[in-house]
């Protein structure tokens, strides 16, 4: 599961349309407060309604377009899609890449988003523009589709008999959602071969955390996203690898776009004593409020902490405390430097706003927005790699530098 300014949706958006079968199209916030705002009757003045001489100038501006609209268009007004549409417009003038209004319409599948779970099979898909298919990027660990055997790189030709051009992925996805314990029969052309899967949709976790132990008892935990429960997740996974006998540990946080902060904020304080400071931040008053570890250290032992050039927002914010305060060595390359959080306020009219409301700094008070955090030991993957979500361990040399820095 949450956003569009990623730095790895950049790198690849000339050739791909990133999807979930649960239509995911954006980064995840770095936070999710809902609050309900009593704003009274559904209309654009009501919305954005005020006394102030800027917002009444706005509504008489609104105001005369819409009358001349009323009086001269030809077509049927969609008066929802126009309030839609001029709310949008105002919110994305604001020039900020991470404020942004939501449509009743798309708030449900918005949420699911954050949250990290939703019903499908569990898929992310891409549209091969060259040949003009839907391919399999790569299908969510744990998931229905995984069980099924999908594959990267594989074609999805049908879904329930109805054959899908690339350009056809929106509906193609929506019709592979569906209610949790219905089947789906995928058509898919891997090579020269042709399968017919049937696949039992289910409540997918989009993100869950990878656990395995590796050579010379190093523990590995993967966080590919900060959602509702990742925390507890990451808790468990964990005391199952100690249980095995791991003596260190390697925390992978590349490609992790960032997530819920209260989840980051809660493995940090699994790892920091009790007291120490976690995370500053700072709002438009230059109010400061400093989270503190609250709890007895749960993991004691080295730990080397993965990141990358897409390792962001509340990814920035474990892997900054754990440097700041000697808990982790960080290896791999210069994070993403998003270093401000989001509130998604809930209107009254179903819709929402995702808005930018503090900037935070790590223990140290440093700067992370625009900036990232620099690792401690700079590794490079090789040339070879072009696609940095899916790294052979043959070349993966950020994590051989990881497991060489814990024998």
């Amino acid at each position: 599961m949450e956003e569009k300014y990623l730095k790895r949706q950049r790198i690849y958006k000339s050739i791909m349309l990133v999807a979930l079968t649960a239509f995911i199209t954006c980064i995840l916030t770095t936070a999710f407060i809902v609050n309900k705002y009593n704003l009274g009757k559904n209309s654009l003045s009501s919305l954005i309604g005020g006394n102030s001489g800027g917002t009444d100038n706005l509504i008489a501006s609104v105001k005369g377009i819409e009358s001349l609209i009323e009086k001269y268009y030809l077509k049927e007004i969609d008066e929802q899609a126009v309030i839609d549409g001029a709310i949008d417009g105002y919110v994305s003038a604001l020039g900020d890449p991470y404020t942004e209004y939501i449509p009743a319409s798309e708030m449900e599948e918005y949420t699911q988003d954050i949250m990290g779970n939703y019903v499908g099979i569990g898929i992310y898909m891409v549209q091969n523009v060259e040949k003009n298919v839907i391919e399999v990027l790569t299908p969510i660990k744990e998931s229905p589709a995984e069980a099924a055997g999908i594959l990267p790189g594989d074609i999805i030709v049908a879904v329930d008999g109805i054959e899908y051009s690339g350009e056809e992925m929106t509906t193609a996805s929506n019709n592979i959602k569906g209610e949790e314990g219905t089947k789906v029969k995928l058509t898919i052309l891997r090579g020269t071969e042709t399968l017919d899967l049937e696949i039992t949709r289910s409540k997918i976790n989009t993100n869950p955390v990878i656990a395995e132990t590796l050579e010379n008892d190093i523990g590995y935990l993967e966080i590919s996203s900060f959602d509702e429960g990742t925390a507890e997740e990451f808790k468990t996974k964990y005391e199952t690898l100690k249980e095995q006998g791991i003596t260190s540990l390697i925390i992978d946080l590349r490609n992790n776009g960032g997530g819920l902060v209260d989840e980051a904020l809660q493995i940090a304080d699994y790892i920091v004593p009790k007291g120490k400071e976690l995370l500053i931040t700072v709002d438009k008053n230059n109010n400061e409020v400093i989270e503190k570890a609250e709890e007895d250290v749960l993991i004691d032992m080295p730990i080397v902490v993965l990141v990358n050039e897409n390792s962001a927002s509340a990814s920035e914010i474990l892997a900054g405390a754990l440097k700041d305060l000697d808990e982790a060595t960080l290896v791999g390359t210069t994070t993403y430097g998003k270093g401000v959080i989001q509130q998604v306020l809930s209107l009254s009219n179903g819709s929402g706003l995702k808005i930018t409301v503090e900037e935070y700094y790590t223990p140290n008070r440093n700067k992370i927005d625009g900036v990232g955090i620099e690792p401690d030991e700079k590794v490079e993957l090789p040339e070879t790699v072009t696609n940095p979500l899916s790294v052979s361990r043959e070349e993966d040399t950020q994590l051989q530098k990881a497991m060489e820095l814990l024998k």
